[in-house]
């Protein structure tokens, strides 16, 4: 069995208006639909990932109008929706870089919120709270890990995510251009090293004097890079087969030879 995917590269600037925005990219999520059944969108899109003072602005709670807006798409496109991240205002005040994954009913299944937070030239570890947990869920893609844009620098969350029996992982990003061959390293070897599925979708703009990099993509179990953005606003798309990951594992299995085991402490 064959899953269309699609990645939503989006543009985001801070000069362009949320709403607007918003509007922008649920138009985009029903064009994806038309020939997807997974649609994945980038990292704090609704801000833009490197406006952390925007992103504290306009933080709400989970049950907020952004998560509403994108689990009334989902139901109404009939589409798995990770809808990338958004800035989560919790109960005590505190700000996550939170991620959702919602079905084609319009439930969010997963919630994720970034463990490692940026520091370096964004200010998101001054302002926002790490999350704690490795989430897995159970989708049309397999069992999905998720993680979110800062996080693939780290091995070892995604080989947590490989021992709760992922077999795909989703990576919301906002990475900028500067680095943009890391990124693109990086998401092959995490791919082949959990022999696993990497869904990427990054954005591009400007926000401040940071330039967002794009090169959204779908990434084999073998680290085969099988559909790629360039840096323009646009959706990519693949055709995937959740199997591969245990073809890949039966004829080299690699994984089976792990002698030391992840470990994750807060």
């Amino acid at each position: 069995m064959s899953v269309n995917v699609a990645l939503v590269q989006l543009e985001v600037s801070s000069q362009e208006d949320i709403a607007l925005r918003t509007a922008r990219t649920l138009d985009f999520i029903e064009e994806a639909a038309q020939r997807a059944d997974v649609v994945v969108l980038p990292e704090l899109w609704h801000v833009g990932a490197f406006d952390i003072a925007a992103a504290k602005l306009h933080a709400e709670p989970i049950d907020g109008s952004l998560v509403a807006s994108m689990r009334q798409s989902a139901a109404d496109n009939g589409i798995w929706l990770h809808a990338g991240s958004f800035a989560e205002l919790d109960h005590d005040a505190n700000i996550y870089n939170t991620s959702v994954l919602i079905d084609p009913n319009g439930e969010v299944i997963a919630i994720y919120r970034k463990v490692h937070l940026f520091g370096f030239d964004s200010g998101e570890a001054a302002v926002l709270t790490g999350g704690s947990d490795i989430v897995v869920a159970e989708t049309v893609l397999g069992t999905t890990g998720l993680s979110t844009c800062y996080d693939l620098r780290f091995p070892e969350l995604f080989r947590m995510l490989g021992e709760q029996q992922a077999t795909a992982f989703i990576v919301s990003s906002g990475w900028p251009q500067a680095r943009l061959e890391a990124w693109d390293v990086l998401l092959r070897a995490r791919a082949i090293e959990n022999q696993c599925w990497i869904f990427a979708c990054n954005e591009i703009g400007t926000q401040g004097a940071v330039v967002l990099g794009g090169h959204s993509q779908i990434v084999s179990p073998q680290g085969e890079v099988i559909a790629k953005a360039s840096n323009d606003e646009c959706i990519v798309y693949a055709s995937i087969d959740p199997e591969l990951p245990a073809v890949v594992r039966a004829e080299f299995p690699v994984l089976r030879d792990i002698r030391i085991r992840s470990s994750f402490t807060n």
